[in-house]
Formats: structure tokens, C-alpha cells, sequence
């Protein structure tokens, strides 16, 4: 008979869990070990707990702690515990998940990921992306949206509330809502451009506040430098839910192909301070 072989079983290895049952530990004690969790963990998993978790979470202490490790967070933090006094229904996880303040909240707004995000009415041969000729300084990318010899429109729709923000916050702080754009044309060719941007009440239809330009067209035969339109919505009443952001672009020289408007890092930024 031939030798038959045959291993032995390893043991398989047993889960250890470690249950420490944290609630005897003073809130002071138990706000330090929390801080230490993701904000997104701290608030659909942690404030779930029992309502002592919850009642901490929904504090700013905790918050305090966790953005003070971050000095890029820690400004816009100490900016909102001045917003609070006035707004005793700050919501603090919402705030540290979202962040809300100090970002960009229109996505793709130099065209790294082509015409995603936004919606578009083209003349001529529509938007393309193309390389800056000119550097802006603040973009997230060197690149811009290019329109044809027809006029072009692209716009996009925030949603504050999706973003961050809150009723409550909106309707009786109102924070500065800050409009920026870039806009410039090529060395050989002219450009018109015009931008229009609304605040809207949660129907999308009502019109809160507005603001709109159209510059004096560029030349042709220009420098190709960008120029930059900067608008600031303030105390511009309750209600508002979204901002609709549109601009657009036409090549004056009618040429075929892409020569006209080059638009890039659009901005739609709000502020507390």
C-alpha cells in the first residue's frame, strides 16, 4: 500500500474583540476619544449610540478639537463660533462632514473632466477644453472651457442645501455668497462673453436676487490675459436654496472651429466671518 498523506488542520484563529464599555468615562474623557473618529463615522454611526453620544456630537467642542489638529480648518471653525450665538440650531456635524465654507461649490469649473456637471446650449460648433495661454493663479487646473462662432451658453445649478448649508443659516445669517469667474480670448481672435447668476428659492423659479454682466467685447490682436468678474450676494433675504450659475461665450471674428470666449474657474464660495 502506498503511504497516504495528510496534513493536520491548522486551529483556525479566533476573532478577539475587546468591548470597552466607554460611557462610565467623564464627557470630558469621552469628547477627547471622539474627536479621533471621522467626522462621517461620528455622525451616521457614533451619534446613533444613545443620546449622551448624541448630545456631544451635535456640540462644538468636539469639532473644536478634531479642526484644531487641521489649521487649514481651524479658521473657518473659529469663524462659525462667532456665527453661533446667533444661530443656536448650528449644525456642527453637517459643518464638519460637508464643509461647506471656504470651498469651491461648482464642480469641474476649469474643464478637467470635459463638460461633466454642467448643462450646455451650444451655436456653432459648441464648448470644447483647451490649454490656458495665460496662467491663472487660484485655478485648480491650467485648463479652460473654449466656445464657437456662435454664441455658447453653460450653466450649472447648486444646491446649497446638498452642499452643507441649512435652512436656518440661510434664511437669518446669510452669509456672503461669492461669484468669480475668469474670461479672456486668444492673441488673434475677439470674444464676447456675458454672465448671469441667480439665487433661487427652493422651486427653482423664484428669483431672490441677481446679478449679471456683459463686458465690452475683446479685440482681436489682444494680450490673451484673463479677466476676472467678482460679484458678493449679501443680505439678500430669506429663502434662497440654490444659485444658478450661467455664462457665455461667441467668437466676434466668426471664424470655424473653436476661437471664441475661453472661460475657466468658475466659483461659487460661501462665506461666514
Amino acid at each position: 500500500m502506498g503511504l497516504v498523506n495528510s496534513r493536520a488542520e491548522l486551529p483556525r484563529k479566533k476573532e478577539i474583540q475587546c468591548l470597552v464599555d466607554l460611557n462610565p468615562l467623564p464627557d470630558e474623557l469621552l469628547v477627547l476619544i471622539l474627536s479621533w473618529v471621522p467626522g462621517r463615522t461620528l455622525v451616521t454611526h457614533c451619534r446613533l449610540v444613545c443620546r449622551r453620544w448624541r448630545d456631544l456630537i451635535d456640540r462644538p467642542t468636539l469639532w473644536k478639537l478634531k479642526w484644531k489638529r487641521d489649521p487649514a480648518k481651524w479658521g473657518i471653525l473659529k469663524a462659525a463660533l462667532k456665527v453661533a450665538g446667533r444661530l443656536p440650531q448650528m449644525e456642527w456635524g453637517r459643518l464638519g462632514i460637508l464643509e461647506p465654507f471656504g470651498r469651491n461649490l461648482i464642480k469641474n469649473p476649469c474643464g478637467t473632466e470635459r463638460l461633466l456637471h454642467w448643462e450646455v446650449r451650444h451655436g456653432g460648433e459648441g464648448w470644447t477644453v483647451e490649454e490656458n495661454r495665460d496662467f491663472v493663479e487660484g485655478a485648480e487646473a491650467q485648463t479652460c472651457f473654449v466656445s464657437s462662432y456662435q454664441c455658447c451658453t453653460k450653466w450649472q445649478v447648486v444646491d446649497l442645501l446638498k452642499e452643507g448649508l441649512w435652512e436656518d443659516l440661510l434664511d437669518t445669517y446669510q452669509p456672503n455668497i461669492v461669484i468669480t469667474d475668469w474670461w479672456g480670448a486668444r492673441e488673434d481672435c475677439g470674444c464676447s462673453y456675458a454672465i448671469s447668476v441667480s439665487l433661487l428659492a427652493a422651486n427653482k423659479n423664484v428669483v431672490i436676487a441677481e446679478f449679471s454682466l456683459q463686458p465690452e467685447p475683446i479685440p482681436q490682436w489682444n494680450s490673451a490675459k484673463y479677466q476676472q468678474v467678482l460679484h458678493v450676494f449679501q443680505n439678500y433675504g430669506p429663502g434662497v436654496r440654490y444659485v444658478r450659475f450661467v455664462h457665455k461665450g461667441q467668437d466676434t471674428q466668426f471664424w470655424a472651429g473653436h476661437y471664441g470666449a475661453r472661460v475657466t474657474n468658475s466659483t461659487v464660495l460661501v462665506k461666514i466671518s
